[in-house]
Protein backbone atom coordinates (compact mmCIF):
# COMPACT_ATOMS: atom_id res chain seq x y z
CA UNK A 1 0.00 0.00 0.00
CA UNK A 2 1.77 3.20 -0.72
CA UNK A 3 0.90 6.59 1.21
CA UNK A 4 -1.69 7.59 -0.97
CA UNK A 5 -4.07 4.57 -1.25
CA UNK A 6 -7.13 4.02 0.55
CA UNK A 7 -7.38 2.94 4.41
CA UNK A 8 -6.33 -0.98 4.48
CA UNK A 9 -8.32 -3.31 6.93
CA UNK A 10 -7.20 -6.29 7.94
CA UNK A 11 -8.53 -9.63 10.05
CA UNK A 12 -6.06 -10.42 12.63
CA UNK A 13 -6.87 -14.24 13.53
CA UNK A 14 -4.42 -14.22 16.44
CA UNK A 15 -1.21 -12.88 18.25
CA UNK A 16 0.75 -14.39 15.32
CA UNK A 17 -1.16 -12.35 12.83
CA UNK A 18 -0.96 -9.17 15.02
CA UNK A 19 2.71 -9.48 15.31
CA UNK A 20 2.97 -10.08 11.50
CA UNK A 21 1.19 -6.79 10.88
CA UNK A 22 3.66 -5.20 13.09
CA UNK A 23 6.57 -6.52 10.71
CA UNK A 24 5.11 -5.19 7.43
CA UNK A 25 3.65 -1.83 9.13
CA UNK A 26 7.30 -1.45 9.64
CA UNK A 27 8.82 -1.36 5.95
CA UNK A 28 6.27 1.47 5.79
CA UNK A 29 7.68 3.23 8.34
CA UNK A 30 11.07 3.37 7.54
CA UNK A 31 10.35 5.03 4.15
CA UNK A 32 9.70 7.82 5.61
CA UNK A 33 13.01 8.95 5.45
CA UNK A 34 15.78 9.31 8.19
CA UNK A 35 13.59 11.68 10.31
CA UNK A 36 11.88 8.70 11.70
CA UNK A 37 8.22 7.82 11.52
CA UNK A 38 5.02 8.51 13.73
CA UNK A 39 2.48 5.12 14.65
CA UNK A 40 -0.50 5.84 16.77
CA UNK A 41 -2.43 2.97 17.83
CA UNK A 42 -5.55 2.65 19.11
CA UNK A 43 -7.79 0.56 20.71
CA UNK A 44 -9.18 -1.03 23.90
CA UNK A 45 -7.14 -3.10 26.06
CA UNK A 46 -6.63 -6.36 25.34
CA UNK A 47 -6.76 -5.51 21.57
CA UNK A 48 -3.25 -6.60 20.59
CA UNK A 49 -1.17 -2.97 20.43
CA UNK A 50 1.54 -4.03 21.92
CA UNK A 51 1.49 -7.29 20.20
CA UNK A 52 1.69 -4.98 17.01
CA UNK A 53 4.79 -3.02 18.93
CA UNK A 54 6.63 -6.29 19.10
CA UNK A 55 6.40 -7.39 15.47
CA UNK A 56 7.49 -3.72 14.46
CA UNK A 57 10.43 -3.78 17.02
CA UNK A 58 11.44 -7.32 15.83
CA UNK A 59 11.74 -5.79 12.14
CA UNK A 60 13.46 -2.65 12.92
CA UNK A 61 16.10 -5.39 14.86
CA UNK A 62 15.02 -4.58 18.18
CA UNK A 63 16.74 -8.42 19.78
CA UNK A 64 15.35 -7.29 23.48
CA UNK A 65 11.75 -8.16 24.88
CA UNK A 66 8.86 -5.49 24.39
CA UNK A 67 6.29 -5.29 26.69
CA UNK A 68 3.75 -2.55 27.64
CA UNK A 69 5.29 1.22 29.05
CA UNK A 70 1.73 1.48 30.58
CA UNK A 71 3.71 2.33 34.10
CA UNK A 72 7.13 3.37 32.81
CA UNK A 73 5.09 5.60 30.10
CA UNK A 74 8.09 5.35 27.60
CA UNK A 75 10.83 2.98 26.86
CA UNK A 76 13.34 3.46 24.50
CA UNK A 77 14.39 0.37 22.35
CA UNK A 78 18.22 0.33 20.24
CA UNK A 79 18.46 -1.84 17.40
CA UNK A 80 20.73 -4.79 17.33
CA UNK A 81 21.82 -4.76 13.47
CA UNK A 82 24.30 -2.06 11.79
CA UNK A 83 23.30 1.54 10.76
CA UNK A 84 22.61 0.77 7.19
CA UNK A 85 20.66 -2.27 7.44
CA UNK A 86 16.96 -1.15 6.67
CA UNK A 87 16.61 -0.93 10.83
CA UNK A 88 15.64 2.13 13.39
CA UNK A 89 15.72 2.32 16.73
CA UNK A 90 12.45 2.39 18.92
CA UNK A 91 10.30 4.87 21.39
CA UNK A 92 7.18 3.53 22.43
CA UNK A 93 4.77 5.15 24.42
CA UNK A 94 1.50 4.38 26.44
CA UNK A 95 -0.31 7.64 27.31
CA UNK A 96 -3.10 5.55 29.22
CA UNK A 97 -2.63 6.77 32.25
CA UNK A 98 -2.29 10.24 31.68
CA UNK A 99 -5.79 11.75 31.71
CA UNK A 100 -4.91 15.29 31.55
CA UNK A 101 -4.19 16.13 27.92
CA UNK A 102 -1.52 18.46 29.14
CA UNK A 103 0.83 15.67 30.64
CA UNK A 104 -0.22 13.95 27.92
CA UNK A 105 1.13 16.66 25.06
CA UNK A 106 4.45 17.62 26.91
CA UNK A 107 5.64 13.58 27.49
CA UNK A 108 4.59 13.18 23.65
CA UNK A 109 6.32 16.44 22.80
CA UNK A 110 9.75 15.63 24.88
CA UNK A 111 9.74 11.69 23.24
CA UNK A 112 8.98 12.69 19.62
CA UNK A 113 11.64 14.85 19.95
CA UNK A 114 14.47 12.72 20.87
CA UNK A 115 12.91 9.96 18.89
CA UNK A 116 13.22 12.29 15.63
CA UNK A 117 16.69 13.25 16.79
CA UNK A 118 17.78 9.65 16.65
CA UNK A 119 15.74 9.07 13.69
CA UNK A 120 13.66 6.27 15.44
CA UNK A 121 10.60 4.89 15.02
CA UNK A 122 7.93 5.96 17.90
CA UNK A 123 5.28 4.07 18.67
CA UNK A 124 2.17 6.00 20.62
CA UNK A 125 -0.66 3.58 22.69
CA UNK A 126 -3.75 5.91 23.33
CA UNK A 127 -2.94 8.56 20.90
CA UNK A 128 -6.20 10.05 22.04
CA UNK A 129 -5.31 10.97 25.39
CA UNK A 130 -3.50 13.76 23.45
CA UNK A 131 -5.20 17.11 23.22
CA UNK A 132 -4.57 17.15 19.11
CA UNK A 133 -3.95 14.83 16.39
CA UNK A 134 -0.11 14.64 15.50
CA UNK A 135 0.40 15.12 11.68
CA UNK A 136 1.95 12.56 9.38
CA UNK A 137 1.32 10.13 11.13
CA UNK A 138 0.36 6.59 10.33
CA UNK A 139 -2.83 5.49 12.37
CA UNK A 140 -3.63 2.11 13.22
CA UNK A 141 -7.00 1.07 14.90
CA UNK A 142 -7.83 -2.22 16.80
CA UNK A 143 -10.98 -3.67 17.82
CA UNK A 144 -12.91 -6.53 18.35
CA UNK A 145 -15.02 -7.47 15.52
CA UNK A 146 -19.12 -8.57 16.58
CA UNK A 147 -18.02 -11.95 15.61
CA UNK A 148 -15.94 -12.13 18.29
CA UNK A 149 -12.85 -13.73 17.15
CA UNK A 150 -9.58 -12.32 16.70
CA UNK A 151 -9.25 -8.61 15.83
CA UNK A 152 -9.75 -5.80 12.66
CA UNK A 153 -7.01 -3.86 12.15
CA UNK A 154 -7.91 -0.72 10.27
CA UNK A 155 -4.80 0.86 9.01
CA UNK A 156 -4.84 4.60 7.91
CA UNK A 157 -1.37 6.26 5.77
CA UNK A 158 -0.36 9.71 6.53
CA UNK A 159 -1.96 12.49 5.10
CA UNK A 160 -5.07 10.35 4.37
CA UNK A 161 -8.49 12.10 3.35
CA UNK A 162 -11.27 9.99 3.28
CA UNK A 163 -13.22 11.05 0.27
CA UNK A 164 -15.96 13.31 0.25
CA UNK A 165 -19.41 12.17 -0.39
CA UNK A 166 -20.98 13.22 -3.90
CA UNK A 167 -23.70 15.79 -4.28
CA UNK A 168 -27.32 14.20 -3.58
CA UNK A 169 -25.50 11.26 -1.72
CA UNK A 170 -27.07 10.50 1.46
CA UNK A 171 -24.96 11.42 4.57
Amino acid sequence: MEPNDAIEVCHLADPAATDALGRRLASRLLAAGPGGALLLLRGELGTGKTSLVQGLAAALGIAEPISSPTFALAQHYDTDAGPDAGSAALVHLDLYRLEQGASADELFAQEEEEARSLGAVIAVEWPERLSFRPQGAWEVDLTHPESGEGRLARITPPGFTPPRSLPGAPR
